[in-house]
């Protein structure tokens, strides 16, 4: 799908959620939240009253640039406080948002920069933003960038501690007129032209797919997309309508966090700590000293924080719920964190062209199926599908491909006609491979395409793994597929261990080839300081394969005869 086309989504929904936009949705918690706080950054405070007036500064400087209905307008930004301003405000011009990833490289921004034609980006002058953004400039077919200070966004005191100690993290702004500081951009800026949006059809965001198979597309969200899930989250939250303290750490260009740690928190009239990268001690030192009560997060950052030696000072006591997504939470994780804690960590599950899917419930233990990725939210229908044959349904009572329908999936894939491939009968393929028990809550057996053929066996990487967790000792582990030539393939174990932990790869492949079937028996098990990890943090079994193949590729070449 591209500029030209209608989007519709392929599913006539009659949905139990009302049509809702997102500047709608931005002013409801205005309303709920009354005077008090929706950001914190590093203790400086925004009122919802002041974030609303400042998003209507950016919409009305927008569309005094020419910015309106089908425009994109890309947000390369951490977690700081003009990402809301300008994420609103874009919304409010009645533009579509594209979330860029502050980690990516000229190649990668300016690829996706091409791809959705963004005319506009806004970014900040941090040394390893701001270079890009202007390589990109330079190279694509951007009009403008619009560039924040971070010393600006800062309570006074750490704003004068950077521009004099920390003055090689900033990057002076160039002297390009189009380039332009996010102050003088706003300047004069006030109440914007009122923009209708039709939250069924209009596009709020572009997410792109983190790119495990392949090139990333872009994801169509509309507004109703965005709202419903929100509204989603928030009914089966026994705790809504509680003054939340969100722990903001999550980066925001992903869906996770935008859906729960943005737009679920505003519509709740939340208060967001807004934490620009993951650092265990600065996120530690942030839930003692707002008291926070939710801390959303990925496996390995809850691993990271049970890992520091600040977790011991740190007063949990208002944590209501932890939530996990992005990756497998094992079950030892989920059991030591709740014990150092005293918090509720719930795994939930979603993707970037559904949103939120499903969750265990929150703030009730009996209640929940640990191993599990919960049960569908409201309005969600899942189906198993066969997976062999995508048409028919899974056998009962077997393993199928978890497909999904809910008016939080995704319209299509901008710029690819071919986006609606991903749908059968309505319902969204995900590509995971699950089972459904009968109170509906959903356990996920691996990804499709992760699964390892052993002699015609389909071996599933995650079991493998969780049986690796069970030993006590092991700290994180992924496995892959190495080719054999007998088998095809057989799995290897790649572990990280606890520094107490008194195995080696021949003792721990003993031990896990004894706890498991047959065709599961690891050829191998390499201990590792690190594993790769993706850019929200959660262990990234794509780059690990192809590490290991460009490995054997170069010691298959040291091997070759010389001619």
């Amino acid at each position: 799908m591209g500029p030209g086309d209608t989007y519709r989504h392929p599913i006539a929904w009659d949905s139990e959620f009302e049509p809702l936009s997102l500047p709608d949705l931005l002013e409801r918690g205005m309303h709920l939240a009354g005077n008090r706080k929706i950001v914190d950054f590093y203790g400086r405070r925004t009122s919802y009253v002041d974030m609303v007036a400042e998003s209507k500064r950016v919409a009305h400087a927008l569309q005094r640039a020419g910015i309106g209905k089908g425009d994109r307008v890309g947000l390369f930004l951490p977690n700081v406080p003009v990402y809301l301003a300008a994420y609103y405000g874009i919304l409010m011009a009645g533009a579509t948002a594209v979330n860029f990833s502050p980690l990516y490289t000229v190649e990668e921004l300016s690829a996706q920069v091409e791809d959705s034609g963004a005319r506009m980006l806004f970014t900040i002058d941090s040394s390893a933003l701001l270079p890009t953004a202007e390589a990109v400039l330079k190279q694509s077919g951007l009009e403008k960038l619009v560039v924040q200070s971070l010393a600006d966004m800062l309570p006074r005191l750490k704003s004068a501690l950077l521009r004099i100690v920390g003055r090689s993290q900033l990057s002076p702004i160039p002297n390009d007129p189009r380039i332009v500081p996010y102050g003088r951009f706003i300047d004069g800026c006030s109440e914007p032209e009122h923009v209708a949006i039709d939250p069924l059809t209009d596009i709020a965001l572009l997410q792109y797919t983190g790119g495990t198979t392949g090139r990333p597309k872009g994801a169509i969200l509309t507004h109703q997309n965005i709202t419903v899930n929100a509204r989603q989250t928030l009914r089966v939250d026994r705790h809504r309508g509680e003054r939340d303290i969100m722990i903001g750490v999550l980066p925001m260009f992903h869906i996770f966090a935008n859906i729960v740690v943005l737009n679920r928190t505003v519509m709740d009239g939340g208060m967001i700590v807004l934490l620009p990268r993951f650092d265990a001690r600065q996120t530690l030192k942030a839930v003692n000293r707002v008291r926070a009560t939710s801390l959303p997060g990925v496996p390995t950052m809850y691993q990271a924080l049970l890992d520091h030696p600040d977790i011991a000072k740190t007063d949990f006591s208002p944590l209501r719920i932890c939530i996990s997504g992005g990756a497998p939470l094992p079950l030892p994780l989920k059991r030591r964190f709740e014990k150092a804690t005293g918090a509720h960590v719930v795994e939930g599950y979603g993707l970037t062209e559904s949103c939120i899917v499903s969750t265990n419930p929150f703030g009730s233990w009996e209640a929940e199926k640990p191993g599990t990725i919960g049960q569908p939210l409201p309005g969600t229908k899942i189906r198993l599908l066969d997976k062999e044959d995508p048409t028919r349904l899974a056998p009962v009572g077997e393993p199928g491909e978890l497909a999904i329908r809910g008016p939080q999936t995704m319209v299509g894939y901008w710029n690819r006609p071919e986006g609606h491939a991903v749908f059968q009968d309505g319902y969204l393929r995900t590509g995971d491979v699950a089972t459904i028990d009968n109170e509906g809550f959903i356990t996920i057996v691996d990804r499709i395409k992760d699964m390892i053929s052993v002699g015609g066996f389909k071996v599933f990487p995650s079991q493998v793994e969780e049986v690796l967790h069970s030993r006590k000792g092991v700290k994180e582990a992924l496995v892959i597929g190495i080719p054999d030539a007998y088998l095809g393939e057989r799995p290897k174990a790649y572990v990280t261990l606890e520094p107490d932990s008194e195995d080696d790869g021949d003792s721990l492949l003993r031990w896990i080839n004894g706890h498991v079937g047959k065709h599961e028996r690891l050829c191998a098990v390499e201990i590792r300081e690190e594993l790769p990890k993706t850019m929200i943090g959660k262990l990234d079994r794509k780059a690990l394969r192809a590490e290991v193949a460009a490995q054997a590729e170069t010691d298959n070449g040291a091997l070759e005869p010389a001619g």
